[in-house]
């Protein structure tokens, strides 16, 4: 019945939006789906999800005649089909007569498609992320987290039988390769849907095309606002906390806990979305402090770049600034704290967690001591040196699967979405599909997994955690854990 909610809904919802159809035709297809749906349900709530799932996708056929995705001479068509398929007293018969008399009736049987991606041995999942360019570890390292999980649940049987599997296709962190990149995992791998995307940018050109294909777009790496929109997209999911609320916490920190005042901080971005929704995200937390958000220095510098001369030429020019708030991937972070550690040896620096901390530390070892310590990164996942259940369980993991691999903030970052999307899966049963999932990833209430903060999504909340962990660098450059607040 929800296959069948999901299929019905946007022909009732399409032809509904069109004048010339008429509505004496809509409302036999809708009274006999209601009736199907007071005969078929075991209680009122099974019916009030039912009802609701109906109105949803009548809301979505009313929207693909708007938006111009299907026209009415189509929603005519398909109607008249939906009308011949059904045809006889009772809908029901059209899904599945009762087994005593199955033999002799001559209703059509109305069967669901195959889902998408998904068959009685595996279901597909798919990750557009950079594999090669400048950002390419950070989409390494979320592949690999990912990998880590699923390799976990399929060690012990998957999925009511079914393996999962991760199939990457590479866009450069560039969001002109990202629509072919999607337009392969959804045309050629034919993906159920799709987890770990990395980047602002490119999740700019992801998400339209998923929710024009009503596809599932889960735990992506980036915190930018195009995710979280109120209310959410039903498609998308969020496990991590903001960039907004990174930024907020960190511009606190500078202020209450080290002293300054908020004309001493500045931004280096990366000339994008993503650097755009960073420096939006201090922009709010000045406004919140009552400070004027119009007199931030914003030093820029080009994505898949290290061109940061520029911006360290604006920053010399900037005699006031004590501490840079750093919305931008490693290599350029590196760069331009190298330029600039000797304006200042006493400059603060923070990144936001998508800058890659592992990858950072390690660019910043090369050039010594003096560079790497005391350098901040936000987090929206435990310390990996320490000891929390859910960084025992990714250490272990992680060990088992990819010998050799170190711990790595965007790995583990990666191991706990896919646990969240795994853990709905298992509740969704054998017989589900994207509807289904989302139903039920909307009714995750309080899941522990052993962060520390249990993790909740609503029909009003598609992010998952709000929380911020505080890391700095020591000298040896180990990350050790900061208090924020």
């Amino acid at each position: 019945m929800r296959d069948l909610a999901s299929r019905v809904g946007p022909i009732v919802g399409s032809a509904l939006a069109c004048p010339d159809i008429a509505r004496s035709r809509i409302q036999t297809i809708s009274d006999k789906f209601a009736a199907v749906i007071r005969e078929g349900s075991s209680n009122e709530a099974e019916r009030t999800n039912l009802t609701q799932l109906f109105d949803r996708s009548i809301a979505d056929g009313r929207s693909a005649i708007s938006s111009g995705r299907t026209d009415c001479k189509s929603a005519d068509r398909q109607l008249a089909d939906l009308e011949r398929s059904i045809a006889g007293p009772s809908l029901a018969a059209a899904i599945g007569p009762p087994s005593a008399v199955a033999a002799t009736s001559t209703a059509p049987i109305a069967t669901a498609p195959p889902q998408r991606g998904i068959t009685d041995r595996e279901i597909r999942f798919g990750i557009a992320a950079p594999f090669s360019g400048a950002a390419k570890e950070l989409g390494r390292q979320m592949k690999l987290g990912i990998d880590t999980a699923f390799n976990r649940i399929n060690d012990a049987g998957g999925i009511e039988g079914r393996m999962l599997r991760l199939i990457a296709a590479d866009d450069g962190y560039e969001p002109t390769r990202t629509t072919e990149a999607m337009k392969q995992l959804y045309e050629k791998d034919q993906v159920f849907g799709i987890i770990g995307n990395v980047g602002t940018p490119t999740a700019v050109v992801a998400v339209p095309y998923a929710l024009e294909r009503r596809m599932l777009f889960f735990g992506a790496f980036t915190g930018a606002n195009i995710l979280r929109s109120d209310p959410p997209d039903r498609y998308v999911f969020n496990y991590r906390a903001s960039y907004a609320e990174e930024t907020d916490a960190v511009v606190r920190y500078l202020v209450k806990m080290r002293k300054l005042q908020p004309r001493q901080i500045a931004v280096f971005a990366q000339q994008d979305s993503y650097g755009d929704a960073g420096f939006a995200g201090v922009a709010k937390a000045f406004r919140a402090l009552g400070a004027n958000d119009g007199a931030i220095v914003r030093l820029n510098y080009t994505r898949n770049t290290v061109d940061v001369e520029d911006a360290v030429n604006q920053l010399k020019a900037q005699k006031s600034i004590r501490a840079v708030v750093m919305v931008s991937t490693y290599r350029a972070a590196a760069r331009f704290i190298e330029k600039t550690r000797d304006i200042n040896p006493q400059m603060i620096y923070t990144n936001v967690s998508f800058v890659g901390s592992t990858a950072l530390a390690e660019e910043l070892k090369l050039l010594g001591a003096r560079y790497a310590t005391g350098v901040i990164v936000t987090q929206v996942v435990p310390a990996v040196s320490g000891y929390s259940s859910i960084v025992l369980e990714y250490k272990n993991a992680l060990a088992k699967y990819f010998p050799g691999e170190a711990p790595d903030y965007v790995s583990l970052e990666g191991f706990v979405a896919a646990n969240v999307l795994i853990q709905a899966i298992k509740r969704a049963g054998t017989q589900f599909d994207t509807e289904k999932l989302i139903d039920v990833l909307e009714n995750t209430r309080n899941l522990d997994l052993g962060l520390g903060t249990s993790l909740s999504f609503g029909r009003g909340e598609h992010q998952a955690s709000h929380k911020i962990w505080g890391t700095a660098l020591d000298e040896n450059g180990k990350f050790q854990p900061i208090e924020l607040e």
